[in-house]
């Protein structure tokens, strides 16, 4: 009997997989705890077979766009979980990764985040980035603060994602969640409109060009909460990544605005646990105090590791730091701690 897309699901949601790999040339792969395993029981698949598979959940338009740009984004609803979607070609034949979202949010706590990150709820306008490479928690640690807010607070909430991840339960808060493609054409256009919108807090999901940098930092200028999220490899280098998108003649304005707005900058890392049955968040957390908004206007935020190191008191700590603690507290391997290092000479120095 030929496996099912619906088998394939089932088996990702009972083995607590992450993701789902269907590529031709290999079986369906999925990834538990950051490894690679063949789905039990299935074959390699080839092109034909994979086309059969995938075209269940297709609806007209996103089979249209996936054909006219060869790649198409979309979340999709199964049974109590929500996967976000990625249909793309390899070598001409059609492959795609599943990501699985949980339909329940997890609290700061859950997601064994430091207490710090409740600040987050409660601020009223500013700039909050999270960093740090694909597949590492960005998304649900966002969704766990907005939800922190929906919870407590009558707050209006506008996302604007591709696709949409995590929704939101009515509680508190009412929430305007919008989709690239199905609600919007751009993140341009919806933050160019969103002020009128009447909004509290914003979730840009990606920071992705120039125009969409601009408009985040003019929403938070304008006195409203932003969220979004950036791949970088350090809270230092998302702060130059925002302002070198612009051209030189603009930089001084852009770093003026940054270094007025934003509030926080968080790197997170999922690593490897010890017993090897799971993965923990390892973080940079950078808090724009007075000290470090003047190193951003005056273009010296390469300074700013020192500020990490030794901000301790005001709940900022360098990554390599907190590499550290989590090795003391058995929690990560030696070995995980020096090769998820960003700076060598550090983690030499913290855990010799």
């Amino acid at each position: 009997m030929s496996i099912t897309l619906n088998d394939l699901l089932t088996y990702t949601k009972e083995k607590k997989a992450s993701d789902l790999h269907i590529i031709p040339g290999y079986p369906p792969t999925i990834r538990v705890h950051d490894v690679l395993l063949p789905v039990q029981g299935t074959v390699p698949l080839e092109g034909p077979a994979i086309k059969e598979l995938l075209k269940s959940i297709l609806s007209p338009n996103l089979k249209e766009e996936f054909e006219h740009n060869r790649e198409v984004d979309f979340g999709f609803e199964w049974e109590e979980v929500r996967f976000r979607v990625n249909y793309y070609y390899v070598r001409g034949s059609q492959a795609a990764a599943f990501r699985l979202i949980p339909k329940k949010i997890p609290t700061v706590e859950e997601l064994n985040l430091p207490s710090t990150f409740h600040k987050f709820s409660k601020l009223n306008d500013g700039l909050v980035l999270l960093t740090g490479p694909t597949g590492e928690g960005k998304t649900t640690t966002i969704a766990a603060i907005l939800n922190e807010v929906n919870l407590n607070q009558p707050k209006h909430i506008i996302t604007i994602e591709d696709p949409i991840e995590f929704v939101y339960p009515n509680a508190k808060s009412i929430i305007s969640q919008r989709e690239l493609h199905s609600d919007t054409f751009s993140f341009g256009k919806a933050l160019r409109s969103v002020l009128r919108e009447d909004p509290d807090i914003v979730l840009v999901g990606e920071m992705r060009d120039q125009e969409t940098i601009q408009a985040a930092l003019t929403i938070a200028e304008t006195g409203h909460l932003v969220f979004s999220s950036l791949h970088t490899s350090s809270a230092p280098e998302a702060i130059n990544r925002m302002i070198d998108v612009f051209p030189g003649d603009q930089q001084n304005q852009i770093r003026g605005q940054l270094s007025s707005v934003l509030k926080s900058v968080v790197y997170q890392r999922l690593l490897p646990n010890t017993q090897k049955n799971g993965r923990v968040p390892c973080l940079e957390i950078l808090f724009n105090t007075p000290a470090v908004s003047v190193l951003i206007r005056e273009d010296k935020a390469f300074m700013i590791d020192n500020v990490l190191e030794t901000g301790e008191e005001q709940e900022m700590i360098l990554f390599e730091k907190y590499l550290s603690r989590l090795y003391k507290q058995n929690a990560i391997s030696r070995e995980t701690a020096y090769s998820y290092a960003l700076r060598t000479k550090e983690i030499e120095k913290f855990i010799g």
